[in-house]
């Protein structure tokens, strides 16, 4: 096999198996365990492949609460008030956005008074001038990744 698009296949095989071996992406790679280990440096130092994580299923582990909280924001404010939700250990994505709202962050929470609370506190930060919540009924789609496309040549 050629190095064509190795990097690619790699992150598309850790994809289907973030836990496979240094020898078993080779072996499906058909390149060496050096070269995989390499390319795997590589991708980490770039900051392409940040860390292995589980995908946790946390409705299973009773955080079925899910909200999207968008928040208009003053606008010398905008880096501080991201900050402060990204410390909430509940929020599990914030988007500074274009559009109505300046920020946009996904919370997930074990009930309606979970959640009720965690947006309280929220909304005591003086910056904030106004915001949205929306809570979702069903997640037809969530924490999907996707595989990279690979031109054959």
């Amino acid at each position: 096999m050629t190095y064509e698009n190795l990097d690619a296949k790699l992150v598309n095989a850790l994809l289907g198996d973030g836990r496979a071996s240094l020898r078993s992406l080779a072996e499906d790679l058909d390149v060496s365990v050096t070269t995989v280990s390499n390319h795997l440096n590589d991708l980490e130092d770039q900051g392409i492949i940040d860390g292995y994580t589980p995908k946790v299923d946390y409705d299973a582990l009773g955080y079925d609460v899910t909200a999207i909280i968008q928040l208009k924001v003053e606008g010398n404010a905008l880096a501080d008030v991201t900050e402060n939700l990204r410390s909430h250990d509940q929020m599990i994505s914030v988007y500074e956005v274009t559009g109505d709202y300046d920020i946009i962050a996904v919370g997930k929470f074990a009930d309606t008074d979970g959640m009720n609370r965690g947006i309280k506190t929220l909304l005591n930060d003086p910056d904030i001038k106004e915001s949205n919540t929306s809570v979702v009924l069903n997640a037809a789609s969530e924490h999907e990744q996707f595989e990279l496309d690979i031109e054959e040549r």
